[in-house]
């Protein structure tokens, strides 16, 4: 019987793991030695690749399924939690619906700190240390009325391969509007409270130009991870 394709997020019950919730004895950021070449291209992604499947109890099952479905889910609260932001907070940050400006935006204001974009939505997962949804627990209450979530222990997220970096021209899925730069990088929570609190604030003031979450749909080709020449710009009425 054919699989179904995952969702990109998931609550159910958690799933053993050798890691405890809240546990950062994950892989850290990789530095290289003095005098030793950096690692080329391939090979960090190979690490990043690994790191994010050691969250996973069968790395064997998941690698097939992002064969399969370009998703695995992962359990959260082990390796990483997120923070789960509509489509509205974000555009309303960067003035626009294209994801090249929303994607740049992203990387700016979070530091680099890695981000999945389910572009059904669309809905952005900023990754953050396991232990924020329990010590961010009054920030994350705040975040609610602005339709932010912040997601631990018990949930699964839907995350893409490492190599999955270009908005899909193709059927709606996710993909890294940021990507993640080296195993163990993570957003800063306090980058992403201050993200969250601008969107919500920028998003109640132009209620008129942002209503809800406006489609991700890029009037330019995507073939690149930098800004293409031309495109939308901000919105109508939303000036930089």
């Amino acid at each position: 019987m054919r699989r179904s394709t995952p969702t990109v997020e998931a609550s159910v019950m958690p799933r053993k793991s050798e890691h405890e919730p809240g546990d950062q004895r994950g892989p850290r950021p990789l530095t290289a030695e003095p005098g030793m070449l950096a690692r080329p291209a391939a090979d960090r992604r190979q690490t990043v690749e690994e790191w994010l499947l050691s969250g996973h109890p069968s790395p064997r099952l998941a690698r097939a399924e992002w064969r399969a479905h370009g998703l695995v889910l992962l359990p959260l609260g082990t390796l990483f939690s997120a923070v789960r932001i509509p489509g509205r907070v974000v555009q309303a940050v960067a003035a626009s619906a294209d994801p090249l400006d929303v994607d740049q935006i992203l990387d700016e204001v979070l530091d680099g700190g890695p981000v999945v974009c389910d572009a059904h939505g669309p809905r952005y997962y900023a990754l953050v240390p396991a232990r924020v949804p329990r010590t961010w627990q009054a920030a994350a209450d705040e975040w609610r009325a602005g339709g932010v979530e912040c997601l631990g222990h018990g949930t699964y997220l839907g995350v893409p391969p490492p190599d999955a970096v270009e908005f899909p021209v193709r059927g709606l899925s996710s993909y890294w509007s940021v990507p993640v730069a080296t195993a163990g990088k993570l957003c800063r929570p306090l980058a992403v409270a201050r993200l969250v609190a601008a969107g919500v604030r920028e998003s109640a003031e132009g209620g008129e130009v942002w209503p809800g979450d406006v489609p991700l749909t890029p009037p330019r080709p995507v073939g690149s991870r930098g800004r293409a020449s031309g495109g939308s710009g901000p919105l109508p009425g939303r000036g930089r």
